[in-house]
């Protein structure tokens, strides 16, 4: 299946779950953002051959780490037939990974739910995956480096996305080109204390390359232009599919 076909049952399923949220009784919030819109990054991103993304993982072992709801996971599960371990800290999780469970009922699904904190340990269920959906989460983390690490000793290939920055908060400081991060306060961006690390894209391409990981595609959106990292209208993002020189 080309990649337009996979867009197309994506698009098909996040109504499918819309409609199914919308007609469940529950009693905690569903996760508010759209993570199935990140089949439209993934179009941006992928180019050349690597457009069959989807169609090599078919069936394949996968893992979905920082899953929200787990519409995604669910997703692979579902459509492309994919054997999915939904990885998420329930203490930083929007409704304590209460809507992925939930789901994973309706959805009479074997979507194997793991409650792990990476910045404390990363034992993945599995020794091996085929491929692990990275989405939002690196900036998250306390430790990037080290689990960065670890995951290219256990995935073949990360699909990754991140925020990333251009200038200082004050934009009086422009290191774009530096490979750094910086380090935010706990109520600087989005008054969430557990935003951490804000890379430049070359701190990004820097830490993929120490950690084990070769970038085979990559694009940035959102404010391409003057980024930074506390201010939500100058919100740069980063996606990146990795292969790892670890495997």
């Amino acid at each position: 299946m080309d990649f337009e076909g996979v867009k197309k049952q994506a698009l098909a399923f996040r109504q499918e779950l819309l409609t199914r949220k919308e007609q469940l009784d529950v009693d905690f919030s569903w996760y508010p953002y759209d993570t199935m819109a990140n089949i439209f990054h993934l179009d941006a991103m992928l180019t050349g051959e690597r457009r069959d993304l989807f169609s090599q993982i078919e069936g394949r072992t996968v893992a979905d780490v920082g899953a929200a709801d787990g519409d995604f996971a669910f997703f692979l599960e579902q459509r492309l037939g994919c054997s999915v371990d939904l990885i998420d800290n329930p203490l930083t999780n929007f409704n304590e990974v209460r809507a992925a469970r939930r789901l994973r009922e309706e959805l009479a699904s074997e979507v194997q739910i793991h409650e792990i904190d990476l910045d404390t340990q990363v034992r993945l269920p599995r020794d091996h995956y085929d491929i692990i959906f990275f989405l939002g989460i690196l900036y998250h983390l306390k430790n990037p480096y080290y689990v960065l690490e670890e995951l290219a000793r256990r995935a073949d290939r990360l699909v990754v996305s991140t925020r990333i920055a251009q200038l200082s908060p004050d934009h009086g400081t422009d290191f774009a080109h530096l490979p750094v991060a910086y380090l935010l306060h706990p109520t600087e961006a989005n008054d969430d204390p557990t935003n951490f690390w804000i890379f430049s894209e070359a701190g990004l391409r820097r830490i993929f390359e120490r950690t084990g990981w070769v970038v085979e595609d990559y694009v940035s959106l959102g404010a391409t232009e003057g980024s930074d990292p506390a201010h939500g209208n100058r919100d740069e993002r980063a996606f990146a599919l990795l292969r790892s020189t670890r495997r």
